[in-house]
């Protein structure tokens, strides 16, 4: 690999799990010679699991936005913005760096649907998401040895994910867990709109809103326009009440690759370039000009 390349899914396979898996355990064990990344690993195997459908007792994942890719991907960031992070010389404990990366593989957990839940998809659970995540994992932990107070932080951390969640609300246990959940909160949003095909995938967030009533989007495209007032307040969140976590990243992008450059930046601009090109003159053909991975005639099959 051409340490020249510049593109996020041209340094690794961001659509294979394993891969995302490897590069992450390949970060921390490089990091840290003696890290255990074996709870870690448990752990991603089991959400694996989950969201393809052979955890007991749960469906297969239905939501098409927030899937499984989202879920590793969102990981993979994290895991890049704490290693971007202890290169500048911020203190990590191992169990802590554990307990964030297992807080945002189950951040998500909260969209799949139970065994006997018939009714729609997981896209009903989009207001309730975050608790029912929490619930999850609260489950998950004790019944996997983890103790009462991992679970508490790692509660805290996942709350971070919330739009709306005002960070200093938040009785965080250490400044140390305060800054995994910040990072966690700018790993989901990082890893969602840097995506190569996050403007296709809005469609299919689109529909997940519809289904659970989230007001003010009727229809497709004003979802897209309302993407870009979403990208000004996403930076506004992340230096503000995200504590400028992704300054990190650019830390992590220069050891691994050899590129000075905060390759998550560029890439969320190069979408809203791309997504104000389209609204300016081509609003009434939009889907014409979102044709990565087929998501459009997918939505077309079905709608």
């Amino acid at each position: 690999m051409k340490k020249t390349e510049n593109e996020i899914l041209d340094l690794i396979n961001l659509d294979n799990p394993v891969d995302i898996f490897h590069e992450i355990s390949g970060i921390l064990t490089s990091t840290f010679p003696d890290f255990d990344i074996n709870p870690i690993n448990r752990v991603f195997h089991d959400v694996v699991r989950l969201f393809r459908g052979e955890y007991p007792g749960f469906k297969a994942c239905n939501t098409e936005y927030h899937d499984l890719d989202h879920t590793a991907n969102t990981t993979l960031a994290m895991v890049r913005l704490m290693h971007g992070a202890i290169l500048r010389k911020q203190p990590f404990s191992r169990p802590n760096i554990t307990l964030g990366v297992i807080s945002t593989l189950l951040h998500d957990a909260g969209y799949i649907q139970s065994a006997d839940d018939d009714h729609g998809t997981g896209a009903k659970y989009t207001a309730t998401h975050i608790e029912r995540s929490i619930e999850f994992m609260k489950d998950y932990l004790l019944k996997n040895g983890y103790s009462l107070n991992d679970f508490e932080n790692c509660s805290d951390m996942l709350n971070c994910t919330g739009l709306n969640t005002k960070t200093n609300e938040i009785k965080f246990q250490s400044k140390e867990i305060e800054m995994l959940g910040k990072i966690l909160g700018t790993a989901d949003l990082l890893s969602q709109m840097a995506d190569r095909v996050y403007l296709e995938k809005l469609l299919f967030l689109f529909y997940e809103f519809k289904e659970g009533n989230i007001p003010g989007y009727a229809s497709e495209l004003e979802l897209l326009k309302k993407t870009i007032g979403f990208y000004h307040f996403t930076q506004q969140r992340l230096v503000g009440e995200l504590g400028g976590m992704n300054k990190y990243a650019i830390y992590h992008f220069r050891e691994r690759w050899g590129l000075d450059r905060d390759l998550y930046a560029e890439h969320i601009e190069k979408n809203k370039n791309y997504l104000e090109h389209i609204l300016k003159d081509n609003e009434q053909g939009y889907r014409g000009f979102l044709r990565r991975k087929g998501i459009v005639q997918r939505l077309t099959s079905k709608f």
